[in-house]
């Protein structure tokens, strides 16, 4: 069976037998969706597979702490800068769609 190596919620890699549904770049900390134009283009240029890594979910990259990508999820990378520079915290789900803070991080 096929393993695919995604990041966990302490950035560490970890063995799955399913493909990650987020993606991201180590260097930078940043995570995104699978189809985002400016990963799709920096993968065409070669210098960004490299430092490709892969999530399960949203959750697990934040709490990984990565960042939402400012061209595909740039509603959430808003609210994340916002955040930052309040230093308040980051979370991917709205209080009322979450059970609790595990999908959260500090500043």
């Amino acid at each position: 069976m096929k393993q695919y190596e995604l990041i966990g919620t302490d950035g560490r890699p970890y063995p799955s037998p399913a493909k990650g549904l987020w993606g991201g770049h180590r260097g930078n900390k940043i995570y995104g969706l699978m189809e985002c134009p400016a990963a799709t283009r920096a993968i065409a240029l070669g210098s960004y597979v490299k430092s490709r890594v892969f999530f399960a979910d949203e959750s697990t990259a934040i709490a990984a702490g990565y960042r939402p990508c400012g061209v595909c999820l740039r509603e959430k990378y808003l609210i994340w800068k916002h955040e930052r520079r309040e230093g308040g915290i980051y979370c991917a789900l709205p209080p009322d769609r979450r059970a609790d803070n595990s999908s959260c991080r500090i500043g």
